[in-house]
């Protein structure tokens, strides 16, 4: 999508602190942190949103939660609290499927 920030930032026209990077999945950090450690977790193929998700994505959905498990380690989350949540609906604020990698004390629930 032409308007998407998470398309613009998957294109390199935004900058972002990214922290991972495959052929399928993007991920940096919230410029509004909700907890003392808050990535996004992006596929690169512009998804509405969860609801959006059908049997060709099983794939996809593999690889993001690969990358999620991937930052827990990098982040010495491991051993300690952390959750990953998908918004959707009204609650999502951005129309193109993410997943929050939070960490730490939050501030705010997502």
């Amino acid at each position: 999508m032409e308007d998407c920030i998470f398309c613009k930032i998957i294109k390199g026209e935004i900058p972002s602190k990214k922290v991972y990077e495959s052929d399928d999945v993007i991920a940096f950090h919230d410029i509004h942190p909700s907890a003392d450690l808050h990535i996004l977790v992006v596929p690169k193929e512009h998804l509405g949103g969860i609801i959006n998700l059908d049997d060709k994505h099983s794939k996809l959905l593999s690889k993001i939660y690969q990358a999620v498990n991937q930052l827990v380690v990098e982040n010495n989350l491991k051993d300690n609290v952390y959750r990953v949540v998908v918004n959707g609906g009204k609650a999502q604020i951005v129309p193109h499927l993410h997943f929050h990698l939070l960490g730490g004390k939050w501030r705010k629930f997502v």
